[in-house]
């Protein structure tokens, strides 16, 4: 055993510890590098809420609150106007002046005749009085007394008709001084003077429109009906448990926006079977004569408000063939792929989410083609947000 140690070489050992020390060195230097995990960056943003405004686009017509034709009532020559075409005339004004002379001498001719009535009145009245107590003394017969009440009834019934006659004879009278019914715009007048006008709506002399206040009629699709009726909104009826009422606003012909808003006041029951819409009516002001009674113009109806709406960017939606989703940051940074309802869009291209979402969820705006369900992401604030706060 001596002899075999002895003959054993004495680098055998340092060179196996350097063989090792080799190895260790080669693996350290061929071992591979650790790479850093790089997350997807996304842009977020938080849900938010507001009062969404459903509005509906129409083209309406205006139209005069009372426009009335002023016509003669009796027949004869026109003798003046006294009015400006195109002025604001009062309720009561005289407007037109007929020839008067044959219905004035027709009045007096009634007055002279109810007189006459109303002395022969008196006359028998007074033989009454004379013969009743001649017949209760047996001076006067039965039928003289009878006689004498007769004649009185019969003349205290002339006086009736003799007053009725003046009455009729000074309404006719007064027919000839043609009166405004109402409070508006005069137009120009239909009938020169020195024209022969005559009564049964034949002769139009002129038109008043009362235009202080206008209506607005339009035409509403059936589809547009029925979706107000789903959401228990009815057109035309007012209801007091709504903070809001249907209202309309129109547009001027330079494309500016009338100041005054429009009421909806009535809704046609029934539908246009021609051309499957309903008849809708606004009532709205009008002081300074803006819109003209005739005109054409582009009509907006508040249709609905969804008070509290969950609201996001249309940009966020992803829409495949199951339905629409939206991609929602966890506290932790996984994302969540999330089916929702969307309701409708609203200006500035932004969409209403009906069911699956709450206020104050975060949701990726942008970069969401590269995401999956339940990956971490390294969110960021949009731009507008990080203006926002900056602000704040």
């Amino acid at each position: 055993m001596n002899i075999k140690k002895c003959l054993k070489p004495k680098w055998l050992i340092p060179a196996l510890v350097l063989i090792v020390v080799a190895v260790i060195v080669l693996c350290i230097i061929l071992r591979p590098e650790h790479q850093e995990v790089v997350l997807p960056t996304v842009a977020t943003e938080p849900v938010k809420t507001e009062d969404v405004y459903i509005y509906g686009d129409y083209v309406g017509r205006i139209r005069a609150q009372q426009f009335v034709e002023i016509r003669a009532r009796v027949e004869g020559y026109l003798e003046k106007m006294l009015f400006e075409e195109g002025t604001y005339v009062k309720k009561g004004q005289t407007l037109f002046i007929i020839d008067p002379q044959l219905y004035r001498a027709q009045a007096n001719r009634a007055k002279a005749q109810l007189n006459k009535a109303r002395a022969q009145a008196l006359k028998a009245k007074r033989d009454l009085d004379r013969i009743r107590p001649l017949y209760e003394q047996n001076a006067a017969s039965l039928l003289d007394l009878d006689n004498a009440m007769a004649t009185y009834e019969s003349a205290v019934a002339d006086v009736a008709v003799y007053e009725a006659d003046l009455t009729q004879a000074e309404m006719t009278l007064s027919y000839t001084a043609v009166q405004s019914p109402i409070s508006g715009y005069i137009s120009e007048r239909n009938a020169d003077i020195g024209t022969l006008v005559g009564p049964g709506g034949k002769s139009l002399l002129a038109t008043i429109v009362k235009s202080d206040t206008v209506r607005v009629d339009f035409s509403m699709t059936a589809l547009d009906y029925l979706r107000s009726k789903d959401r228990n909104v009815n057109i035309g009826h007012r209801d007091t448990t709504r903070k809001w009422d249907p209202y309309i606003t129109v547009t001027l012909a330079d494309g500016s926006q009338y100041p005054y808003r429009g009421l909806v006041d009535f809704a046609d029951p029934q539908v246009d079977p021609q051309t499957g819409t309903f008849s809708v009516r606004a009532e709205m002001p009008n002081p300074g004569q803006t819109l003209l009674p005739g005109q054409f113009t582009q009509v907006r109806l508040l249709l609905d408000v969804h008070e509290n709406a969950v609201v996001v960017p249309s940009k966020a939606l992803l829409i495949e063939k199951g339905g629409a989703y939206i991609f929602v940051v966890r506290q932790d940074n996984i994302v969540e792929k999330r089916l929702v309802v969307t309701g409708p869009e609203i200006p500035g291209n932004r969409t209403v989410v009906e069911r699956g979402l709450v206020s104050d969820e975060r949701i990726v705006v942008e970069g969401y083609h590269k995401l999956t369900h339940g990956m971490e992401v390294e969110p960021v604030n949009t731009a507008s947000e990080e203006t926002q706060e900056g602000g704040n």
